[in-house]
């Protein structure tokens, strides 16, 4: 693809991010003859499948149901070669929808938006790049994705240190070598979990930077099984209509019996055909396994013996085991190897919160404990979520307000999809909309999907502009609060309410009442009330 800029300034649409989000939603514009533009920072489509390519980077969904649905003829036409796909074939999956389609030639690259100001006379936004070139559209729909601002972390002495840095959120394209170097990773969250493995194949010592241990369960990942994929291929629309049902988007097999209401050694029997089966529907046991203190209680302490074993070390073993909170409350990560890795006797743990470090030294690090020489820092330090990559951008809606002053308390929103006070303004999977709760390329469709209805119906009417009513986006943050509250996720601290960022605490990122029932809301909100819950010109 060639980064030769468009002869064009004015648009109907403009989308920002040119991942699954972009590539989808320029699919479904063009299905409405609607003139579109998809504005991509990186040099290469992708989206967070393009700049996280850390050795390890892997899907946690099993790749047969992480993948478009709109496309029979995809659905049919790709292969996929394991049951959990690596980042690299994730991206040639991306790039084989996006040629087939021939989407690339309405998307720039190396294109950053600057800012994004609504024009209330025209009823148009007028879209700034980071080069200073600007662009107008009557809709403005952000593609950013949840996870494509990284956090940088406050390490004393950064600066100082003379080694190589290296960010998991943004890994060099060539292959890096760790043979013979002492390295250090920071991080134990879900790519800190994955890079670690491979990284301690390569390097002569790797030292593992732990604040807060994590659950993860095992991925068995494996090539993937001919005859299963034969079978899923011809049942695909089946299986599609299947996982539409859950919460989630996904065939985890969810057990519908109260776990409260199932005996624990029945409980056990289960817990342990999951923890064999491996992948994130170890949670989906029991529909209250995140809500019932007692069966989070037994899952908890079940995944607490099970990380346990598989570490030779006693002292490092009680290291890696969570216990400041229960099962479900974080991310669940999936591993291929990760607690194995600390047998490895070039490999060790630094505990932060027996030793919490000091700084970085020109050579290393150092802990109130001791000083360790490396060669290499790898961050995997996590994201500023759901809301970092739209605040970044200068957002102006009526009356010149910023997004991030009216988002100062929080991401207000009406049904995860617009704002009050930002007409023609759409987001993609972001705050107030089930997320990273589910599988992502589903919920985009589905987004999508309500979107192209919604402009659909603007244009047949001939409408100007649509924008959220104040009320009804009040009644959603309530709405979305009142979900939360009855979660384990809401009284545990990490980046899913925002812990992870200074200042950031919140508890309405995430509509948690489950993908099917999302749904049913938001096109009960559309079509119900003839899209009451807007004001339309």
């Amino acid at each position: 693809m060639s980064d030769s800029r468009s002869e064009h300034t004015s648009f109907d649409a403009i989308v920002v991010g040119a991942g699954f989000a972009g590539l989808y939603t320029l699919y479904r514009l063009r299905e409405l003859g609607f003139s579109a533009r998809v504005l991509e920072r990186g040099s290469q489509i992708g989206g967070t499948w393009y700049w996280n390519r850390y050795p390890g980077a892997r899907c946690d969904v099993e790749s047969l149901q992480y993948s478009y649905s709109f496309s029979d003829e995809v659905q049919q036409e790709w292969h996929w070669t394991e049951r959990f796909a690596s980042q690299p074939e994730i991206l040639r999956y991306i790039d084989f929808v996006a040629e087939k389609f021939d989407l690339k030639r309405d998307i720039e690259l190396n294109a950053g938006v600057k800012s994004a100001v609504f024009d209330e006379t025209r009823e148009r936004w007028t879209v700034t790049t980071e080069d200073g070139r600007q662009m107008d559209c009557r809709y403005v729909i952000f593609a950013t994705g949840v996870l494509s601002v990284p956090v940088e972390p406050s390490i004393p002495g950064l600066d100082a240190f003379q080694g190589k840095v290296y960010r998991t959120s943004k890994w060099p394209e060539a292959a890096v070598d760790f043979a013979g170097r002492r390295v250090a990773v920071v991080g134990t969250g879900s790519s800190g979990i994955q890079v670690v493995p491979a990284v301690a194949q390569q390097a002569e010592r790797l030292f593992v930077l732990q604040r807060t241990p994590n659950y993860s369960v095992p991925g068995y990942n494996a090539p993937m099984d001919p005859d299963f994929e034969r079978d899923w291929k011809a049942n695909y629309r089946e299986h599609r209509q299947q996982a539409a049902a859950t919460r989630n988007n996904n065939l985890f097999r969810p057990g519908t019996a109260a776990g409260r209401d199932t005996p624990p050694e029945e409980r056990e029997r289960e817990f342990e055909e999951r923890w064999k089966t491996g992948g994130l529907g170890f949670t989906y046991a029991y529909p209250d396994l995140t809500l019932d203190e007692e069966v989070n209680r037994h899952a908890s302490d079940f995944v607490r013996r099970k990380i346990a074993g598989k570490i030779n070390d006693p002292e490092v073993a009680a290291r890696l085991v969570p216990t400041e909170y229960g099962i479900g409350g974080r991310r669940l990560c999936v591993d291929n190897g990760y607690y194995e890795t600390f047998n490895r006797e070039n490999v060790t743990l630094v505990d932060l919160r027996e030793q919490p470090l000091v700084s970085m030294t020109e050579h290393g690090f150092r802990t109130q404990a001791a000083d360790y020489a490396i060669d290499d820092l790898v961050l995997a330090t996590g994201f500023d979520a759901f809301t970092g990559a739209l605040v970044r951008i200068d957002i102006r809606g009526r009356g010149g307000l910023p997004l991030k002053q009216k988002w100062s308390d929080g991401p207000a929103n009406y049904l995860g999809l617009t704002v009050a006070g930002f007409p023609n303004m759409f987001m993609l999977a972001g705050p107030g909309s089930p997320s990273v709760l589910s599988n992502m390329v589903i919920s985009i469709e589905q987004h999508v999907d309500w979107l192209a209805a919604c402009l659909g119906y603007l244009k047949s009417r001939d409408n100007a502009s649509i924008e959220a009513r104040p009320e009804e986006e009040a009644k959603w943050v309530d709405h979305l609060i009142s979900l939360a509250q009855k979660t384990l996720i809401f009284r545990t601290k990490s980046w899913y309410t925002g812990a992870n960022v200074s200042g950031k605490d919140n508890s309405y990122f995430m509509y948690m009442g489950g993908t099917n029932n999302y749904v049913r809301e938001i096109t009960a909100a559309a079509d119900a009330s003839d899209y009451g819950g807007f004001i339309i010109k």
